[in-house]
């Protein structure tokens, strides 16, 4: 198979269906050996993470698909921690797709005068440009557009779904006794520009807490699969 793509925590193969490869790897972003989702360069090594995210990515996954929602999704094998997916573009050179569903992180550092911390948000959501010399940028509807980025509609259809998988997640954990505070997603588009999602949805992606308590990716994904 033709490697088209190194990556922090997976690597993307070209496959002679058209379709890509998925590899998980147990590489997890982090600073000075400890796990954080947040750095923007991998810190450690955690055997078994791959899998973990894998398994959880998954289950979320075939729940989407089978909701109807556009995914890459198509297959995956346990055995050497890899999923076939659909091929799809980014937007622009990658973005990120926030949902919130509480106040925290970044949100209520640029906001705090206006809210409290914890406070409930309408399934807001927030794009940012993946640049990690930038800080991440947030990134308007209006600017997305300007610049060529996406189009109207696909902003739109990016928002709709990215609520509608939301809510699959939060009321999956909340039958766990777990509460999601935000998650973050990636999408892409196909030949045609329709909209679908893309890479993972895993325990680093997402902000849980347990009985008022944050609930680290780790320990969330030991809680998730008991």
């Amino acid at each position: 198979m033709e490697k088209i793509y190194t990556g922090k925590t997976k690597d993307v193969f070209k496959l002679d269906n058209g379709n890509c490869l998925l590899k998980f790897k147990d590489d997890c972003t982090g600073k000075d050996g400890v796990f954080d989702p947040g750095e923007n360069s991998v810190g450690l090594t955690i055997d078994g993470v791959g899998d973990v995210n894998l398994r959880m990515s998954i289950y979320f996954f075939e729940k989407v698909n089978a909701a109807g929602i556009k995914t890459h999704y198509v297959s995956a094998n346990l055995d050497d921690t890899t999923m076939e997916v659909l091929p799809a573009k980014v937007f622009g050179h990658g973005l990120e797709v926030i949902c919130r569903h509480k106040a925290v992180g970044s949100f209520i550092r640029r906001y705090g005068d206006y809210i409290e911390e914890g406070a409930d948000l309408p399934a807001y959501v927030e794009m940012t440009f993946k640049d990690d010399a930038k800080g991440d940028p947030l990134v308007t509807k209006d600017a997305l557009e300007a610049l060529g980025v996406m189009t109207d509609k696909q902003y739109d259809d990016i928002k709709k779904m990215t609520q509608g998988i939301t809510q699959i997640v939060a009321d999956d954990l909340k039958e766990k006794g777990l509460i999601l505070y935000d998650i973050k997603f990636e999408f892409g588009y196909d030949a045609d520009g329709n909209v679908m999602l893309i890479d993972e949805i895993a325990s680093g992606n997402m902000r849980v807490y347990k009985d008022g308590k944050y609930i680290d990716p780790m320990t969330l994904s030991e809680l998730f699969f008991a």
